[in-house]
């Protein structure tokens, strides 16, 4: 081997060898019982809150690539709740959510627009598929994931990660009493993961 192929097979082994290791992406499970679904809607001009609990979610967040990041969160439907029995009645019956028939709904991520910081926790934007009623459709939601407070700033161990946004409801078949409450529903989920 001659002197000049020695000296750039060595070159490239150094430069090789002196790159950065790239940390791996870390997989997140589900503290369901600090999770859950909010969501405020308009009961005959009113405005009104509910909840569903996260039945199971998967974060993947990618610390060299931010934007690479993936979420997928399923709510439990069955148990949805509103104040009011009634409105609860109504809103798991057949003519909203249905949940005899579709006990879930779905929100899985295709893209990640990081915010102005390039960061997950300051003005990210999340756009996926959303399946209400067996019905998807593209959503985007305002995102962001913080350290609980109080932890160390290198601490990943745990982290809140909270997805809001406006769905119509009619859009995915969710159209019954027309009359009594309005088709926006603003949805706020908050889910407590641990690093897995």
């Amino acid at each position: 081997m001659s002197l000049t192929r020695r000296a750039t097979l060595l070159a490239l082994a150094a430069l090789a060898g002196a790159r950065p290791l790239r940390a791996a992406p870390v997989r997140y499970r589900l503290d369901t019982d600090a999770s859950t679904v909010g969501f405020h809607f308009i009961l005959n001009g009113i405005s009104q809150t509910g909840s569903m609990p996260v039945l199971r979610a998967e974060i993947l967040i990618d610390p060299d690539n931010l934007a690479a990041s993936q979420v997928d969160v399923t709510v439990d439907v069955t148990r949805a709740r509103t104040p009011f029995g009634f409105a609860t009645q109504a809103l798991v019956g057949p003519d909203v959510l249905d949940a005899a028939r579709f006990p879930t709904i779905r929100f899985v991520s295709q893209s990640i627009q990081l915010g102005s910081a390039g960061r997950i926790s300051s003005g990210a934007r999340i756009t996926g598929q959303l399946t209400i009623r067996g019905q998807t459709r593209t959503v985007t939601l305002a995102a962001g994931v913080y350290r609980p407070q109080g932890t160390d700033p290198d601490d990943l161990s745990r982290l809140q990660a909270q997805l809001t946004g406006q769905i119509s409801r009619a859009a995915f078949g969710a159209n019954g009493y027309p009359g009594l409450v309005r088709d926006e529903v603003m949805l706020d989920i908050v889910a407590l993961v641990r690093a897995a």
